[in-house]
């Protein structure tokens, strides 16, 4: 009796969910019937994750750097995921918001170990020779980590620093795309041209990452944050937890990357450039860049000597 009871709750509750969505609950049923059973690797699409590496070379490491890239990818989805609860929370408070940092800078975390695998985990011989078949291709091109930017901070603390003091809110967010920090990485300096690598980029993301620029707009983190009530800004564990990720995403992070490629490209073998023409020492290193998320949180001798000891 006590199943029967059970059921007849469950069937009452399907009726009035499918009712909200003007949908028949007997059909729903019927195709319950009739359904397979789910299996890890149908939910997972492990058979279409697993066909996605295809490499350019017949020099085994390139899987390593292709997989490792994609699994990039992936957690660069997982934290834009984050970020849009916290954008879109209607009802933001403290501990929702600390919750939420602490997970996206555990994948920064982790991002920041991994690149062991990526300076460990390819001989140099072999990485120096599969890299020329990706000119002009770049890391530089990840679409969701400039996303990821754009959702974390007001765009003026992404604009090439020789440029701050010409742009505010009111600057058309054309203009301010064309002076973005990552822009002169793309550029010849003399000339001002744009290489391959970032016409390639902007013909692919430039319409895009617009879009996105505007919608974040009142919404990134930061925004997010000094929208709480000043008592809430003031939270201890709060300001730490958006302390750490602004440096693990802007230092730690960077300095790991820019470590894994220094150890290839300055190796002795190959031309000492990156596949995509960047300067990347500069473009890379934090103390030329000086990208910081939260400013407010840190203080002025902090500000100052931003990626000067790594």
């Amino acid at each position: 009796m006590t199943d029967q009871n059970n059921y007849e709750l469950l069937v009452k509750q399907l009726k009035e969910k499918y009712a909200k969505i003007d949908q028949d609950t007997e059909d729903h049923l019927l195709g319950l019937l009739y359904s397979k059973p789910i299996t890890y690797w149908d939910y997972i699409q492990t058979d279409a994750l697993l066909n996605l590496q295809i490499q350019r070379t017949t020099l085994p490491d390139e899987m390593v750097f292709i997989t490792y890239h994609q699994i990039n990818e992936l957690i660069f989805k997982m934290i834009l995921w984050e970020i849009e609860q916290v954008a879109d929370n209607k009802d933001l408070d403290v501990q929702f918001f600390e919750a939420r940092i602490m997970r996206i800078s555990r994948y920064f975390d982790m991002l920041t170990t991994s690149f062991n695998i990526m300076r460990e985990g390819m001989e140099v011989e072999q990485y120096m020779k599969f890299r020329y078949t990706l000119t002009p291709a770049s890391g530089f091109q990840s679409a969701q980590y400039r996303l990821i930017e754009f959702a974390s901070t007001e765009l003026i603390n992404l604009i090439d620093y020789r440029f701050r003091a010409t742009i505010d809110r009111d600057t058309p967010y054309t203009h301010a795309f064309e002076h973005l920090y990552w822009q002169a990485a793309g550029k010849d300096h003399s000339t001002g041209k744009k290489s391959t690598l970032l016409v390639n980029f902007e013909s692919r993301y430039k319409d895009e990452f617009l879009r996105f620029m505007e919608t974040y707009n009142t919404k990134n983190l930061w925004t997010r944050f000094k929208e709480l009530p000043e008592k809430d800004q003031q939270d201890p564990d709060l300001v730490k937890a958006m302390r750490h990720y602004d440096y693990t995403v802007n230092v730690t992070w960077v300095m790991a990357h820019y470590n894994a490629a220094k150890h290839y490209i300055e190796s002795g073998i190959g031309d000492g450039e990156a596949t995509g023409g960047s300067d990347w020492k500069k473009y890379m290193h934090p103390r030329y860049q000086r990208r910081i998320f939260f400013p407010d949180l840190w203080t002025e001798e902090e500000l100052e000597n931003w990626g000067k000891d790594v």
